[in-house]
């Protein structure tokens, strides 16, 4: 019996050194995307608070090996960084900016002018009404010089407006349109620029493929460069699905974007497999809060078919992207794992995505041994 037990052992720790030391061994050696696009373009990832202060360690370590650009989630947004008249907290971004600095990472501003995250104090006076023209724009000068100028010469681009066009082209009819008018979009680049001339300055947004929308964003980037507005980029968000928008939408908005004489980003990506609402810009509180099995799935794990149809997706993309290398400047990933990822939690709440390229316990999927390849073969 003692003989059994001893010839087993020698045999299980046999097939730990073959099976086991090599994973360990291939995860330490793991390739890395910024490398496998080195000269094409910047990989980006978002950083999320903890990140930024340095936790989960093993996050701040992927994050270094794989990345050559970051943007923050939430710490450069107007609520955090001033929540009330008067009060600034910057401890969060001036954190983010030095993690940039100290990695040599290119450090994107996200994001100076949006109609969501902003405190009510900025559009009301003291009597909860909407403030005047100038008394707006003043605001907004002065918060766009505290930022770009606190971080001028370190944050090397900013989304100066974030979503600013609706679905049918339109500019949205928001706070920032009521109370200034169309000219908001001019005013917030020209004021960045004055605060930073040597930052790149964007737009950025989602459903850019759309045509409506993407004539819109078109009609509006060409009134700003023909009126001298200095705008540098277009952020085509990639918040995709699956088998949505196709190869070919994408493609031909690329093309039209760099038409305008600008170069063009792959922002916020993240491809979610899971099926959609009828709604899925706005489901109904009914299905917002669903727990329908039909709308998540995978919630055991994906099936290997899903694995491979999600890493042959991105394949595609990334071939595209390298077609396109002339104009695209960066692919910047909304999360670095599925466990971060916004998409767990909408447009339903509590469900499990996997969308991005490392999976819940920061191990590289199929998916990131596809987009590795493809940039390995374009050498």
């Amino acid at each position: 019996m003692r003989r059994f037990f001893s010839n087993n052992r020698v045999v299980i720790v046999t097939l730990l050194v073959v099976i086991v030391l090599p994973c360990i061994v291939s995860m330490d050696q793991m390739p890395s995307l910024k490398d496998a696009y080195k000269g094409d373009f910047l990989i980006g990832v978002s950083m999320d608070y903890g990140q930024i202060f340095g936790k989960p360690a093993e996050d701040v370590k992927l994050i270094k090996e794989q990345f050559d650009a970051i943007s923050p989630e939430n710490v450069l947004k107007w609520a955090p960084v001033n929540p009330k008249p008067g009060v600034y907290r910057f401890g969060p971004a001036d954190r983010y900016v030095q993690f940039g600095l100290e990695n040599h990472m290119f450090i994107l501003g996200h994001n100076l002018v949006w109609h969501k995250q902003v405190p009510d104090w900025v559009f009301e006076n003291s009597e909860g009404k909407p403030v005047s023209r100038d008394t707006l724009l003043m605001r907004m000068k002065r918060h766009i010089d505290k930022l770009v100028g606190r971080y001028k010469g370190r944050i090397n681009g900013w989304d100066v407006l974030n979503e600013g066009v609706n679905e049918d082209g339109s500019l949205r009819d928001d706070k920032w349109m009521q109370i200034i008018g169309p000219d908001y979009f001019a005013k917030a680049f020209e004021y960045a620029h004055a605060a930073d001339p040597t930052a790149q300055l964007y737009y950025n947004d989602f459903n850019l493929t759309n045509p409506s929308k993407r004539e819109g964003v078109i009609r509006l980037v060409k009134k700003l460069k023909k009126e001298g507005v200095p705008i540098d980029g277009i952020g085509m968000q990639g918040h995709w699905h699956l088998y949505s928008p196709t190869i070919k939408q994408i493609e031909a908005s690329i093309e039209d974007y760099a038409k305008l004489g600008v170069k063009v980003m792959i922002t916020e990506m993240d491809i979610s497999v899971l099926p959609n609402p009828p709604h899925p810009d706005n489901p109904p509180s009914s299905i917002r809060h669903s727990k329908n099995p039909k709308y998540n799935p995978y919630v055991t794990g994906l099936p290997d078919s899903m694995k491979q149809a999600l890493a042959n997706r991105y394949a595609a993309l990334f071939k595209l992207f390298l077609k396109h290398r002339d104009v695209i400047s960066r692919v910047t990933f909304w999360g670095l794992n599925n466990k971060q990822s916004w998409k767990n939690n909408w447009p339903i709440v509590g469900r499990t995505d996997y969308p991005l390229l490392f999976n819940r316990k920061n191990q590289p999927t199929e998916a990131f041994y596809k987009v590795i390849e493809v940039g390995q073969k374009s050498r």
